[in-house]
């Protein structure tokens, strides 16, 4: 008890100091919890959509995706025939049925051509007005669709795009374009999650989506009272014998659920990651705060163990100081989660999926998780400074306050830093020089961890020689207040390495995915020049597969030289050595494509694939089956007939561009397909005629006015394209990361601040010898900014060092090319300072405020 009521008046007594140090627990929980309380309400939102929309029982394609979403190569959804529905009809149990036509391989327009399909990335869905869509639907303007000149839209997209009753859409899709006006608006009942949908009548569905009457996507069955969902589907799957996938409601639910939930999962573990990068910083912080109030009690603990206690009850009361910050950050943190789950889904909401917040969904798992983790490493963290305070003799009352131990590293650190560092930089020699990319990637992370580590440990030996030279370029000029700022940040390198430490983290993961996404558009340019031979590509950025209508207008533009046709689809292969091996993809193209594609041969010529019966295997494919020049491979195509094509060439498998493609020609692929079931094409290559490059550009264009969801690009429009991606999920990253630097921000805060506490006499001295107020607060400025600097310099440099490993491993998967981002890297250190200059306002400026008799006379 006395323990506790010393550590309860300790810390309401040094509340101030501790302020900082729970906010960095605060942020750190928070970023948790807010991830669970997000994620699992996205969750909660698509299990009740799924079940809202899900029939009792769903009949389907044998070809159709779990979760219904499948279109075959000929960018139609697959499709069962109107006889299926009299068939279910005839099952026992089978109150009603219905059948139903949807898509989601379509680009829905407005009347100015623009798109209407939803920012977030979700999904553009056409389906025929049914009454399963009517139990989730509620009709708030209009009417259901009747005839081929009616659509009707949710409310959701309506309101994002102004649309209005009689307002004209274009649906497309490969079979053409529907021209229709808006007959009604519904609104959902559930939560509608981001997607934009779009109703036709049944008959127009069928024509518009699929290009015939008499079929069906789905038939949705509705169960007799009385009858399971389970019993209801065996009933209907033994009236069909077997020939469709036949699922119950639960199962549908499960499919959609299982798509949805991969990339919930993905999502979810990445912005954890990101939160324990942020504890891990938080880490330090908590670190430094406790070492220095320690220091600053060393003589109050003196006396304590003078008076009686021991070196258990001192450490116990260290600890319960950590254990009271915990708590308050963490249960603070878990609230700030809440609201930050809440504001992820108004931000969410602004992209354009909508996420309600009457779904909010806290489990009571998430504040359990928050607390453990908010408590745990707080008290973890202060475990060092607590055994430090354990360790002071009795004989510390009779000294000032302060730890003259603490002001220099101890050689055992310095030794274990540099043995752990070594090793680190070991590993990344074996990454960087191993032979295959997974192997080479464990060693990486290995690499990483140990250097961090390394260099965490041995940052108050680099603190010593660093802010000497960082001193000397940018502070001497600045003379007594300078050298005193230096000496100060030189004064304790255990606190100044911990601090810098903290910065360096976060850096470092910037400087590492900076030199990583910079490699790799780089080596993607590079590779582009040297391996694209065309002029334009023209592809569909929603995945929609090329139309031959399409096909034949880029055909017809005059300025045109030559047009290549681009296929995908997949094929059973069996190999010389026996083995059979299941939907393998292999690419269809013309002849052209050995021209426009310059794609590396280790044997024969790529030209030489596109004769009748031949194709190509890349060079990784021909050794793990033994196969050689004119080794003959029996290929059972999708949709198809089986044949035997002969192996002509045999191209690299490294590169950007397709790398581990196997090609053959269209018209070898049309020999075993019919015509009717041959694939679209994924995209198409079209080259200028001589000097006409820019008029091509213009005509193509012109060509596909009509078809807005292809898109042309020339070379340089596709590395644009492909800097932005890239550099989007960088941004994204770097967003992320901003909380740990954020945490890094309020170390520097804490420290300097502290610091300050800790040199009350001496700046109180310091002022009555003629140090000015404005003196005082640069000469804390620049601590700060060499503190910051120190930080920036090592994390830099150490996630530079990352960076260029990685792209060794890149290299090894075709990206060749490694690029310093030297504008990010100097913007980012120049940063560093005006981190430095913020992170000192507060303590520069209550320093200033220090009466001079009262510091004096400080204890």
């Amino acid at each position: 008890m006395t323990v506790l009521k010393t550590s309860m008046r300790n810390f309401f007594a040094h509340k101030g100091r501790m302020a900082l140090s729970a906010v960095a627990v605060l942020l750190s929980v928070a970023f948790v919890c807010g991830t669970l309380v997000f994620t699992d309400t996205m969750n909660t939102t698509f299990d009740k959509l799924f079940a809202a929309t899900s029939s009792d029982v769903t009949v389907s394609a044998k070809g159709a995706s779990d979760s219904g979403e499948t279109t075959a190569d000929n960018g139609k959804p697959p499709v069962i025939p109107a006889s299926v529905l009299d068939e279910v009809k005839g099952a026992d149990g089978v109150k009603s049925a219905e059948g139903t036509v949807f898509s989601t391989s379509v680009t829905v327009v407005d009347g100015d051509k623009d798109s209407l399909s939803p920012t977030s990335g979700g999904p553009t869905i056409v389906g025929s007005w049914n009454g399963n869509d009517a139990r989730t639907m509620e009709i708030t303007s209009g009417a259901a669709p009747k005839g081929a000149d009616q659509v009707m839209v949710d409310a959701d997209t309506a309101d994002k795009h102004d649309l209005k009753l009689g307002d004209e859409i274009g649906v497309i899709s490969v079979v053409g374009t529907l021209n229709a006006k808006v007959s009604g608006i519904a609104d959902f009942t559930v939560t509608n999650p981001g997607a934009a949908i779009f109703y036709l009548d049944t008959r127009t569905a069928q024509q518009a989506l699929v290009g015939e009457s008499g079929v069906y996507t789905n038939v949705n069955v509705t169960a007799a009272s009385g009858v399971s969902d389970a019993q209801l589907k065996k009933n209907v799957a033994a009236e069909l014998g077997g020939a469709y996938k036949v699922q119950t409601a639960e199962e549908t639910a499960e499919a959609n659920q299982k798509s949805v939930g991969e990339f919930m999962n993905v999502m979810k573990y990445a912005m954890l990651g990101f939160a324990g990068i942020a504890f891990l910083v938080g880490i330090f912080l908590i670190i430094n705060t406790f070492s220095m109030l320690v220091a600053q009690r060393t003589r109050e603990i003196g006396l304590m163990r003078a008076i009686g206690s021991s070196r258990r009850q001192v450490n116990r009361s260290v600890l319960v100081e950590a254990l009271l910050l915990g708590v308050f950050g963490s249960v603070l943190g878990v609230g700030a989660g809440v609201g930050l789950a809440v504001g992820l889904m108004k931000l969410m909401g602004m992209m354009g999926m909508e996420l309600s917040t009457d779904d909010l969904t806290v489990a009571w798992t998430t504040p359990a998780i928050g607390l453990l983790l908010g408590v745990v490493v707080t008290v973890l963290a202060a475990y060092l400074p607590a055994r430090r305070a354990g360790k002071i003799s009795p004989m510390a009352a009779l000294r000032d306050a302060g730890t003259p131990a603490d002001a220099r590293a101890g050689w055992i650190r310095g030794g274990i830093g540099l043995v752990l560092t070594g090793t680190g930089a070991f590993a990344l020699y074996l990454a960087g020089s191993a032979d295959k990319a997974t192997d080479g990637s464990m060693w990486l992370g290995l690499g990483v961890v140990l250097s961090l580590i390394g260099f965490v440990v041995i940052g108050p030996v680099l603190a010593s020689g660093v802010v000497r030279v960082l001193g000397a370029i940018l502070l001497r000029a600045f003379g007594p207040v300078g050298r005193m700022a230096e000496r100060n940040a030189l004064r304790n390198p255990r606190r100044t390495g911990a601090t810098g430490a903290a910065l360096m983290i976060g850096l470092a993961l910037v400087a590492c995915l900076s030199v990583v996404g910079s490699s790799m558009v780089a080596s993607a340019t590079d590779e582009l020049d040297k391996a694209v031979g065309t002029d334009f590509i023209i592809q569909s950025d929603s995945g929609q597969l090329i139309t031959p209508q399409a096909v034949e207008a880029v055909k017809a533009s005059p300025e045109v030289d030559r047009v290549t046709e681009y296929k995908w689809t997949e094929a059973d292969f069996t190999t010389p050595d026996g083995k059979t091996l299941k939907d393998t993809a292999i690419t269809a193209a013309d002849p052209t494509y050995a021209t426009d594609l310059r794609v590396e041969t280790v044997a024969g010529k790529l030209g030489d694939a596109y004769e009748p019966g031949s194709m190509s295997v890349h060079e990784d494919f021909a050794k793990d089956h033994g196969i050689k020049l004119g080794s003959r491979i029996e290929i059972a195509f999708k949709d198809g007939e089986t044949g035997t094509l002969t192996v002509r060439a045999i191209t690299s498998s490294e590169g950007v561009v397709d790398a581990g493609a196997m090609y053959t020609s269209i018209d070898t692929l049309a020999t075993y397909v019919p015509a009717d079931k041959m694939p679209l094409d994924t995209l198409l290559f079209a080259s200028a005629k001589g000097g006409q490059t820019d008029a091509a550009y213009t005509s193509l264009k012109d060509a596909l006015h009509d078809y807005p969801q292809y898109t042309v690009r020339d070379q340089t429009d596709y590395k644009e394209a492909l800097k932005d991606q890239i550099g989007q999920l960088l941004n994204m990253i770097y967003g992320l990361l901003a909380l740990a630097i954020v945490v890094a921000v309020l170390g520097v805060v804490n420290t300097l601040a502290l610091s300050v506490v800790e040199r009350t006499r001496e700046i109180g001295l310091m002022r009555a010898i003629g140090l000015s107020r404005r003196q005082l607060r640069r000469m804390i400025r620049m601590e700060s900014v060499v503190i910051a600097l120190f930080g920036a310099l090592l994390g830099l440099g150490l996630g530079m060092g990352w960076g260029a490993t990685a792209q060794q491993l890149l290299a090894l998967e075709g990206l060749k090319v490694l690029d310093i981002p030297w504008p990010t890297i100097i913007g980012v250190f120049i940063g560093s300072a005006f981190v430095g200059l913020f992170a000192a306002l507060v303590p520069a400026f209550r320093a200033g405020r220090m009466n001079v008799l009262n510091a004096i006379a400080t204890d």
